[in-house]
């Protein structure tokens, strides 16, 4: 079952549960879904996203929910940190599982030895190759500085 089939799922199983607060996220989630479908219709793809793009969009949302409560936390508003961390944890429901540090470094240098980079100009392409692969298991603003360090290292 792809991804939005899943949510689409979900979310009627939250109205039968009367479970708001993961009714709400559910609901975020379809939204964010179907406004990227708008855009790409836009381009000129009828078909839409793809679960790889829904993975992105998902992964988008994580991050800006974790700034959201760092920034709650940092302002005393622990209880609308707490609602964050809670969205968060509905939406990472559709992320496949984030791989390890171990893991993250083999995927670079997989990654590095396929391509046959050998210099920060084959960044890109070593980025490209693990978006490619590895979206949504894997942090790629953390990530880059880590494939910039064994590039030029």
């Amino acid at each position: 079952m792809e991804l939005r089939e899943r949510v689409n799922v979900a979310l009627k199983q939250a109205m039968k549960d009367r479970a708001t607060d993961r009714l709400s996220t559910l609901r975020l989630i379809n939204a964010a879904i179907k406004d990227r479908d708008i855009a790409v219709r836009a381009e000129g793809r009828e078909d839409g996203v793809d679960d790889a793009e829904v993975l992105a969009i998902l992964g988008k949302m994580v991050k800006q929910r974790q700034e959201s409560a760092r920034a709650y936390e940092e302002g005393g508003r622990i209880d609308l940190a707490e609602r964050e961390q809670a969205e968060i944890a509905v939406i990472e429901e559709y992320l496949p599982r984030q791989l390890s540090d171990k893991e993250v470094a083999q995927a670079i240098d997989t990654a590095i030895a396929e391509i046959g980079a050998s210099s920060i100009r084959d960044m890109g392409k070593v980025m490209g190759a693990l978006k490619q692969r590895y979206t949504g298991q894997m942090d790629f603003g953390s990530v880059g500085g880590r494939v910039k360090d064994r590039l030029t290292g």
